[in-house]
């Protein structure tokens, strides 16, 4: 009885023994599950950022200096957009945010066929952080080019033709219009204020432009319905150089103007081409000029600047030095576009020299009304970019 007592207690010891060992090994597979679950999870938290920088970058790491290649299809010394943007690019040198070189490939027909090949040529260095380049007449060569280098960033200014056709690529767009709605207003009210010398009694403004593209004539547009927001029946002489470089044909078009229609202020929107229409005014002593894209009265000889009553602003400078900006803040607009107006400080009117000497306190009220105006949204200005064919009725409906 006893040995068989003792069979029983044995067996009953391997058994607790077993139980024992089983309960030590499940907390170790427990553990392990955790594990895992904790790496599966960890990988995917690690995942979900990656899809999210396509929209949202980290912040530059702090005292990043970008290397940046500014390409201008045509001078510098436009004393408009080209040289607007190469005083933004300077700022930021400066400010020891960027280092940069400027290529001036010329704005002829000889010069044009270089500008692809340029191009091709700084992408394929590789070594640039942004290229940057603008105008209506560079976004078939940088499609091309920025297709054939995906990781090469790109920037082009004033112009709107493959808005996110390349992710590589960001458009920087400016209310022209609106600029122009500003010019329209001033020189609706000027023209007819004959205590101004130059100022004759007739209703009649100039408009030279350079190509006649979307982008001119929004310009244009703004322009004509400024002005006709002060006088209905006023009217707007047009022409185009048909590129940005022939001041001699601006300055016929000026001196035909003046003398054949009674325009006293004409407002040259042609880059270095359009002052020829400030030395016809300046010839004729009957006449006054506008300039456009940056402060003109700045920039020109003493006797042109003193026929230069303002100038219409796209600031371009200004629009780079934000770029960089919402670079190191880590927002960023490839494949966007991205429009600048009165608001964000991207186009506007010197109100300053000459337009504060010359403006009756009526013209500077009825100017500032017109921007409070758009800022409020109580006008809303078209646009030749949307519309182009109600930019060409209006412009032939306002010929003298």
């Amino acid at each position: 009885m006893k040995k068989i007592l003792a069979l029983l207690l044995a067996l009953v010891m391997v058994f607790s023994l077993v139980a024992c060992a089983s309960k030590t090994e499940t907390p170790a597979t427990e553990t392990t599950t955790e594990e895992t679950a904790t790496e599966t999870t960890t990988e995917e938290k690690t995942e979900e950022p990656a899809a999210e920088e396509t929209t949202e970058e980290p912040a530059a790491e702090e005292g990043k200096v970008y290397n940046v290649a500014y390409l201008v299809n045509g001078n510098l010394g436009d004393k408009s957009f080209f040289d607007s943007a190469e005083a933004g690019l300077a700022q930021l040198k400066a400010d020891g945010r960027i280092d940069y070189v400027t290529i001036e490939m010329g704005g002829t027909d000889e010069d044009q066929p270089t500008w692809l090949s340029t191009l091709y040529d700084v992408s394929e260095d590789g070594g640039y952080d942004l290229i940057i380049c603008g105008t209506y007449q560079m976004p078939d060569y940088l499609k091309e080019v920025a297709t054939q280098y995906p990781d090469q960033l790109y920037a082009i200014f004033d112009d709107t033709t493959y808005v996110g056709e390349n992710k590589n690529v960001v458009n920087l767009s400016y209310r022209q219009n609106d600029m122009g709605y500003l010019v329209g207003v001033f020189a609706a009210c000027m023209t007819v204020d004959t205590n101004i010398a130059n100022i004759n009694e007739d209703a009649v403004v100039g408009f030279v432009g350079g190509v006649d593209s979307p982008v001119i004539n929004d310009f244009l547009i703004g322009f004509i319905e400024g002005a006709q927001s002060v006088n209905p029946d006023i009217k707007v002489d047009t022409r185009y150089t048909n590129d940005y470089v022939d001041t001699a044909i601006a300055k016929e078009y000026g001196l035909s103007m003046i003398n054949d229609n009674k325009c006293d202020i004409i407002w040259g929107v042609a880059g270095n081409a359009g002052n020829g229409a400030a030395e016809a005014a300046l010839e004729t002593g009957k006449a006054w000029f506008i300039g456009v894209d940056s402060d003109q009265e700045l920039t020109f000889s003493p006797d042109l600047a003193a026929i230069t009553l303002t100038s219409g602003l796209k600031n371009i400078g200004n629009s780079l030095v934000w770029l960089f900006d919402e670079w190191d803040a880590g927002r960023t607009y490839w494949g966007q576009v991205v429009e600048l107006g009165i608001a964000e400080g991207g186009v506007g009117i010197v109100t300053d020299k000459n337009y504060d000497k010359l403006a009756s306190a009526e013209t500077k009220a009825a100017v500032e009304a017109a921007q409070n105006a758009i800022l409020n949204g109580e006008v809303v200005v078209d646009s030749a970019l949307t519309n182009q064919d109600l930019a060409v009725e209006l412009r032939d409906s306002v010929r003298p």
